[in-house]
């Protein structure tokens, strides 16, 4: 696809072809693109490869300039490997208007076509790509967040693919349900609002002040869309992040006018926090990538009825501070955003789904003999560390460094400090 450089790298476009459907290879293929960066100087160096699994799901890979972030160390020893994973960045997109290109107009067959994005699916397509771009030679592999649980699907179903794995806020519950997930973050979130009004407690009044007046209704964003209270709500999302709070307190105190209306910037901003243009396979299988079995049902929802305390109607009507929500999906998510709106009958259909196959194998899990190390983030707002522990000790051979230094972002946040850890962890020397 075409080499050129940035300050001291030298970065290869890559293209593949997959099965959409790897239960049928033969069947219809869509692109994943990756990217390849390797420190300038040390392009003709045989350098082992380092697969990047991103955030998400929906996320594409870092768009790094240079060495930034944990790049930096990765670049001393290794050719890392950016993968826009399957219908994300420059893959074969996946949209509303993508899937209508295709001919999948049902909500029927939409639902069927996204089932088919999901970690199982990433990590086969990463192992075709390994036995094309590596020459069969075992690489190691580097997961954040939702790229976290594709490496424990990977280390599951290709372990003899993998010569060592790195886990940064990514150890999922192997057996968990969403509904057991939320269950624990819901706490989490409400931790961290909490958190957050003691920091800046003049925001207790500007989020009760906004909410009401989104109460009042008529309230659109640029696109059209209405704001309304649980959205505002929503906007808590980033708290989990190391500097989320100062994000979240910025965004509020330029939100309302003299006149008690919201202003035009503020508006813009939530749109950009709110809208899913950019990756809407994160709403729409969000809930997916937790399901083994049975099906999720919308699972933020209930268990955001279940348990109570996330009801802005004290704030509204009293002095009770309003209550933000974290990484939950909710059916509005889909029915209010112009773009996924066309697709809410097959979200529906994927919140309704039985029989998704599993993501991880325990057994193979116990027997693995891949040196893998695990950033545990004691805080975590979006993987509980209870299940983050538990698979941990399930995990042949991983080692879990648990710490409260970083929040989920430490990755990017420590500047490499983190990685720089799990590679001496792998090597003995920490």
């Amino acid at each position: 696809m075409g080499t050129y450089r940035h300050p001291g790298t030298v970065l290869t476009e890559h293209v593949f072809s997959v099965p959409l459907d790897h239960a049928r290879p033969d069947g219809e293929r869509i692109e994943v693109f990756a990217r390849e960066v390797v420190a300038a100087g040390r392009e003709r160096d045989a350098l082992p490869w380092l697969l990047f699994l991103q955030g998400g799901p929906g996320f594409r890979a870092d768009r790094a300039v240079g060495r930034a972030k944990w790049l930096d160390r990765a670049l001393r020893d290794y050719r890392v490997l950016l993968l826009d994973q399957r219908g994300t960045g420059r893959s074969t997109p996946v949209s509303a208007r993508s899937l209508a290109r295709r001919g999948l107009l049902s909500p029927s067959a939409q639902a069927d076509y996204l089932a088919l994005f999901r970690a199982d699916s990433i990590v086969a397509d990463a192992e075709l790509i390994r036995v094309a771009l590596a020459g069969g030679e075992p690489w190691a592999l580097l997961g954040q967040s939702f790229g976290g649980f594709c490496t424990v699907a990977y280390l599951s179903w290709y372990p003899e693919g993998i010569r060592e794995a790195f886990i940064t806020g990514g150890l999922p519950g192997l057996a968990a349900t969403a509904g057991d997930v939320y269950r624990l973050t819901y706490p989490q979130v409400a931790g961290k609002v909490a958190a957050h009004y003691a920091r800046y407690p003049m925001d207790v009044a500007r989020a009760r002040d906004i909410a009401r007046r989104l109460a009042d209704g008529g309230v659109t964003l640029p696109d059209g869309r209405p704001l309304t209270v649980e959205a505002f709500q929503s906007l808590g999302m980033p708290l989990g992040f190391g500097n989320g709070s100062h994000q979240l307190h910025y965004l509020l105190e330029d939100a309302l006018d003299g006149d008690g209306e919201l202003t035009d910037g503020f508006l813009h901003a939530v749109l950009g926090q709110l809208s899913f243009a950019g990756n809407p396979l994160y709403a729409l299988v969000h809930e997916g990538c937790y399901a083994q079995g049975q099906a999720t049902r919308w699972a933020a929802q209930r268990v955001r009825a279940e348990l109570g305390g996330f009801d802005a109607g004290p704030a509204l009507d009293g002095d009770a501070p309003l209550p933000f929500t974290g990484e939950m999906i909710y059916p509005w998510t889909v029915e209010q955003d112009p773009l996924l709106a066309p697709l809410r009958e097959a979200a529906d259909l994927l919140a309704e789904r039985d029989g998704w196959p599993p993501l991880y194998d325990p057994a193979r899990l116990a027997a693995c003999s891949v040196p893998v190390a695990a950033a545990v983030y004691y805080d975590d707002m979006y993987v509980p560390r209870e299940l983050s522990m538990a698979t941990a000790a399930a995990i042949g051979g991983l080692r879990a460094w648990v710490t409260n230094e970083f929040e989920h972002d430490g990755l990017g946040a420590s500047g490499g400090a983190v990685l720089d850890r799990l590679i001496a962890m792998n090597r003995g020397d920490a």
